[in-house]
C-alpha cells in the first residue's frame, strides 16, 4: 500500500491503526538518504574462525530483524531512501523471501509526501511505484472539505485521555483463514472481459498511454485479480460480479492523471452499464 500526502494527513497513525486493530508484529522505520540496508533487516554479524588446516576465515551472516520478522511494516518517507537500499528493501517486499527463506511479512505500507517543489521530495521510480499495488492520496480531511469527519476527531481528541486503544478487529488466524478462501473465489469470464474493457476505455476513450500512466499489464491483468476477488470475499461471495471492479478505483491514484482519477467510479460505472446494455440488446 502506498500513502501520499501532505505533512499532518494522519499517514502514519492510520499505518499504526491497521497494524493495532489486527494485532500484528509491528516495524516502523523513518527512512533517509542515509538509510542502510542492515537497518531494514537486521544486523549484520561477522566473525572468525580457523579451519582444520590451520587457516583463518570470515564469516558474515544477518541477524534477522526488521521487515524479515515482521507481520505488517511501514516504511515512512519512502522516496528519501538510496536506490541501493530501495532496489533491495522493494525485491523482499515483493518475493515475500530472504535468501529462498519465506518471511511473515503480510502487507507493506509506504509513505510519502508529495513530489510538489515546495516538498524538496523525489519521485519514486514508476517500476518502484507500481510495486505497490493500492495507492492512497491522503489530502487530510480540510482540504478535502469533510467537515462532518472534521467533528468527529475534534470531539475524539477534546477527550481527556493520552492513551486511545486501537480495538482489535481481526487475527492473524482469521486473516490466515480468509487468504487460504482467497485462493477458491472464483472470476468468471465475463468480469475477466469486464476488467479488459476497464483498461482499453482508460487507453482507447481516455488517452492513457506510456507518457501520462502507469498502465502496467502485471499490475493490471495479474495483480488486480487479487484484489477483485478479495472485494467479492468481503462479501461474502465465492465468486466475484461486475460490482467488484469498484475496487479498482483504490489502484490508479498515482497511475493516471489526477483528473482520471477522480472519474474514476464514473469510469467503472460506464464499463459496467455498457456491458448490461449490450445484454439487453441481445
Amino acid at each position: 500500500i502506498y500513502i501520499e500526502g501532505p505533512p499532518g494527513t494522519a499517514k502514519t497513525m492510520l499505518s499504526e491503526i491497521i497494524s493495532g486493530a489486527a494485532q500484528l508484529q509491528f516495524f516502523f522505520y523513518q527512512l533517509h538518504r542515509d538509510t542502510r540496508l542492515s537497518e531494514l533487516i537486521g544486523d549484520l554479524v561477522i566473525s572468525k574462525e580457523n579451519t582444520e588446516e590451520g587457516e583463518e576465515i570470515i564469516k558474515q551472516k544477518i541477524v534477522k530483524g526488521g521487515i524479515l520478522t515482521a507481520e505488517i511494516c511501514l516504511l515512512d518517507d519512502i522516496s528519501r531512501a538510496p536506490g541501493e537500499s530501495l532496489n533491495v528493501l522493494l525485491r523482499i517486499l515483493n518475493e515475500r523471501k530472504f535468501f529462498n527463506e519465506d518471511i511473515p511479512l503480510l502487507t507493506a505500507i509506504a509513505t510519502s509526501n508529495p513530489t510538489a517543489d515546495e516538498y524538496y521530495n523525489e519521485p519514486l521510480d514508476p517500476a518502484n511505484l507500481d510495486r505497490f499495488i493500492l495507492q492512497i492520496n491522503a489530502k487530510g480531511l480540510s482540504y478535502g472539505r469533510k467537515w462532518d469527519e472534521i467533528s468527529e476527531v475534534i470531539k475524539l481528541y477534546s477527550k481527556d485521555s493520552d492513551k486511545r486503544e486501537v480495538p482489535e478487529r481481526v487475527t492473524r488466524k482469521m486473516l490466515d483463514a480468509y487468504y487460504k478462501k482467497l485462493n477458491s473465489v472464483k472470476i468468471p469470464v465475463e468480469v475477466q472481459n469486464l476488467l479488459k474493457s476497464f483498461v482499453m476505455t482508460l487507453i482507447d476513450k481516455y488517452g492513457l498511454n506510456e507518457t501520462n500512466s502507469l498502465i502496467s499489464d502485471r499490475t493490471f491483468f495479474v495483480k488486480s485479480l487479487k484484489i477483485l476477488k478479495s472485494h467479492a470475499l468481503l462479501h461474502d461471495r465465492k465468486s466475484c460480479i461486475a460490482e467488484d471492479l469498484r475496487a479498482l478505483r483504490y489502484m490508479t491514484a498515482f497511475r493516471v492523471p489526477e483528473e482520471i482519477h477522480a472519474m474514476i467510479d464514473q469510469i467503472i460505472d460506464e464499463v459496467i452499464n455498457q456491458k448490461k446494455k449490450s445484454k439487453k440488446s441481445r
